[in-house]
């Protein structure tokens, strides 16, 4: 046997590509990635990182996938239920990406919502909601908006409450390095905007409700 035959039988395979999701050029993220780790003076062809390239390219396709859907994908179908009493979901852990330095923040969202015309959503809808707008880069401030004005959009209630409680690792990590720095966003709308008393005490059932998940 000619060792010529010896070295094809035991190379190491060409990696097979991967399919790009919709919206997503993978390849392109894998070559931006490798010319990363060459500026910071790594060698990309090193055993430990020779595949972090096709590693971060798909790990970048599932954190911004939101980028690719709508708000409309999950809240388009409602129920017709009587219900004109504040519904809640809260504890929707969730997790981003700072637009500013593409580093991680991570935290729980909790959402509130008056309805009319017998217009509700299921609950799991919510917390996809939440999803879509976490899954792109992002600022915690639009987040929290966001998520507000696709209830109002789609689901047409009376008034709805959201506030979002994040970790930011660009303060965690680097900067300043506040070690157990929270922030906090409120948002408010319809009724809840329009009549402060009326905000003020869904905001506090919200506070109430949000604290219980952190027992």
């Amino acid at each position: 046997m000619h060792d010529s035959t010896i070295t094809e039988r035991f190379a190491r395979p060409a990696p097979v590509p991967t399919p790009s999701p919709a919206g997503f050029d993978l390849p392109r993220i894998e070559r931006a990635v490798r010319e990363i780790l060459c500026a910071i003076g790594e060698d990309p062809a090193r055993d430990g990182i020779r595949d972090t390239p096709r590693r971060v390219a798909k790990a970048y396709a599932e954190v911004f996938a939101g980028l690719h859907q709508t708000a409309e994908d999950h809240l388009g179908r409602v129920f017709e239920q009587k219900c004109d009493e504040l519904i809640t979901v809260t504890g929707i852990g969730f997790h981003s990406m700072c637009e500013h330095h593409l580093l991680p923040f991570f935290g729980k969202a909790h959402v509130a919502y008056l309805p009319q015309a017998g217009r509700v959503v299921g609950l799991s809808k919510l917390a996809r909601t939440v999803e879509v707008f976490a899954k792109r880069p992002q600022l915690q401030e639009r987040l929290t908006e966001q998520v507000a004005d696709a209830l109002m959009e789609h689901l047409d209630p009376a008034g709805c409450v959201v506030m979002v409680e994040a970790e930011h690792l660009c303060m965690k990590m680097r900067g300043v390095k506040t070690a157990d720095s929270m922030m906090t966003t409120f948002v408010r709308r319809g009724v809840f905007r329009a009549d402060e008393a009326r905000g003020d005490r869904a905001m506090a059932l919200v506070r109430d409700l949000a604290a219980k998940t952190r027992c």
